[in-house]
């Protein structure tokens, strides 16, 4: 009797595996949300009008996937190697990183700095705004509701589950973004790093040390 391919195949997805023996993981394609409807009409719209090309939108696509922490980091060794930018920046973070190619857009870009004896530390409690141009895409746990509640009413705890134990007299401050309001932190310098230079200090400064959940990385 002839054998059933058909037949074959279904046995082997209901038992979980493929016919080539590796693990069956079932299509996970659902239907287009009324948003990404929506998005993919207006898109279409705006080509065929001549508002904008497609190559402009796929230009445009590929700037925001190379938004990435070493933005930041840049900024942050550039403020620890350059005194009058970083007043600059301190004064006016929007502008100070527009003129370094980094332009936060719309938004007010504020920088605060960590001193010996204050800790500066992001959060965003209605949903999660974040300097992307500078930060790439927010980590899953800054969007969630744990992080984004507790942080304002027990930041040394939730620094401490992030590993960062910071001395009793450290003052922490907690900062809110909003909708029209974006943080930076400006970490402090790690010791030793006095001879280096800002591509070199760059690559001490970890996304976590610009939010505020970690440090830059130690000179060793």
């Amino acid at each position: 009797m002839p054998h059933d391919h058909h037949d074959h195949d279904d046995h082997f997805h209901h038992e979980g595996i493929s016919p080539s023996g590796h693990p069956y993981r079932a299509d996970d394609d659902t239907p287009l949300t009324y948003w990404q409807t929506m998005e993919i009409a207006v898109r279409e719209l705006l080509v065929e009008k001549g508002h904008v090309t497609a190559a402009e939108i796929a230009a445009q696509i590929d700037r925001m996937d190379a938004r990435s922490p070493a933005n930041g980091a840049a900024v942050v060794a550039r403020a620890w190697t350059d005194p009058a930018f970083r007043e600059h920046l301190l004064a006016d973070g929007s502008a100070a990183t527009r003129e370094m190619g980094f332009d936060i857009g719309p938004m007010h870009l504020l920088a605060v700095e960590n001193t010996p004896g204050v800790h500066n530390v992001i959060v965003c409690t209605l949903c999660s705004c974040y300097p992307r141009n500078l930060l790439g895409l927010p980590p899953d746990w800054y969007k969630s509701r744990a992080y984004r509640s507790r942080l304002v009413r027990e930041p040394r705890r939730v620094l401490s589950e992030f590993g960062l134990t910071l001395p009793a007299d450290t003052t922490i401050r907690v900062h809110d973004s909003t909708a029209d309001m974006r943080y930076v932190v400006i970490p402090e310098r790690p010791a030793g790093t006095e001879d280096w230079d800002a591509d070199r200090l760059a690559a001490l400064v970890t996304r976590d040390s610009m939010i505020g959940t970690g440090l830059p990385r130690p000179a060793a």
